[in-house]
């Protein structure tokens, strides 16, 4: 069985950019991914433009594509009052059907190996992964975790946070109407969560929420609970009263977590969503998993030249609380806020006064562009 310098079990944004920058530079690289490229997911599809510097030195022109450029943000509270605000980066609006798909493109014509199947066993052992499916074993000096927010792996590698149940559940669809503007990033708000809606490369608006699963259950249906709930905002209301699902069914998925994580698991490095969750209201997730394997890469390659383990584990981690740990508490704060019918009101009327203090919110959920 053929050894690799690199085995990325997942193939989502971090999996395919770091698999991307690592196979540029003349290491072999398998990537390990269940699922067949296109695929529609669970995601807010907003991206901060952050991440466009690193993007262009990995060859991938997100200008040339017809994502969506947003440089402004909509937000309302429960009851439709509402303030915009330029955003200080600005970002785009691309489908991870789009975007994904991209990137493995991209990742196949660099060199990658790609094995469209499920990875049931992950262990190390005298410096090396074995890690298994039900069709073969795969070996490697390095391995990265990048499968996403919960995963079956999560148990098998015995992570603290996979043991509690957490209450949020995502929806997300595609919807076309004529009455979203361009350039546009929304979030509104209801009772036990809040709405991001963005186009997409194709038009389409991405409708994806956060809400309590609790509040979720009551209404038994997702057509119920965007009828008796979200359209109690009227922002909400009167889009899903102008617009047309375009999926045959809206996407879910349960038991979002956004507890603390480590960026290193039995010496396996984290990347994206398994190494930590910001809340979606940020609208951030995609360009951190991006950013996290920039850092990912970096010191992997630094290992091929130190030889050193516990240097690259502890220099991995290090770097990326440096890096994101502050965001992601600055977004539990936000989340916090906006679940809070009393403190949403409170802050709505304070950055309608001073816009000022909530583009100085974003910044804190946003980093600088990646040189």
């Amino acid at each position: 069985m053929k050894r690799f310098d690199v085995i990325i079990v997942g193939g989502g944004l971090a999996g395919l950019t770091s698999a991307i920058d690592l196979s540029l530079s003349g290491l072999d690289i398998l990537v390990i991914e269940k699922d067949h490229y296109p695929k529609h997911k669970v995601c807010g599809e907003y991206v901060s433009n952050e991440v466009l510097p690193y993007l262009n030195r990995l060859g991938i022109s997100i200008e040339n594509t017809p994502a969506d450029q947003i440089h402004r943000l909509v937000l309302s509270g429960r009851f439709g009052n509402s303030i915009n605000v330029d955003l200080p980066l600005g970002g785009f609006g691309m489908s991870r059907y789009a975007l994904d798909d991209l990137l493995y493109k991209t990742a196949k014509s660099s060199g990658v190996t790609f094995k469209f199947e499920t990875v049931s066993d992950v262990a190390f052992e005298n410096e090396q992964f074995f890690i298994a499916t039900k069709e073969q074993t795969y070996y490697s000096e390095i391995a990265i975790g990048s499968f996403g927010k919960r995963s079956t792996l999560d148990k098998k590698l015995g992570r603290d946070f996979i043991q509690q149940k957490t209450p949020w559940i995502g929806i997300k669809a595609h919807y076309q109407t004529d009455d979203f503007p361009a350039g546009e990033v929304h979030l509104h708000n209801f009772d036990g969560g809040y709405c991001g809606l963005s186009k997409t490369e194709t038009g389409a608006v991405n409708f994806c929420y956060l809400t309590h699963y609790n509040s979720f259950k009551k209404e038994g249906s997702v057509e119920n609970f965007n009828k008796h709930i979200l359209a109690q905002n009227p922002r909400l209301k009167s889009f899903l009263d102008n617009s047309n699902l375009l999926f045959d069914k809206h996407l879910a998925i349960s038991q979002v977590s956004f507890q603390n994580k480590s960026a290193v698991e039995n010496h396996m490095l984290m990347a994206g969503d398994s190494a930590g969750l910001i809340h979606p209201l940020c609208g951030n997730g995609m360009a951190i998993a991006i950013h996290s394997a920039k850092l990912i890469s970096e010191e992997i390659k630094a290992f091929k030249t130190h030889k050193n383990r516990k240097q690259l584990e502890e220099n991995y981690s290090k770097i990326w609380n440096k890096t994101f740990r502050k965001r992601l508490i600055f977004g539990g704060v936000f989340q916090h806020i906006l679940l809070k019918s009393r403190l949403t009101n409170i802050g709505m009327s304070v950055v309608s006064k001073s816009p000022y203090i909530l583009k100085k919110m974003i910044q804190q959920t946003h980093g600088k562009p990646i040189s």
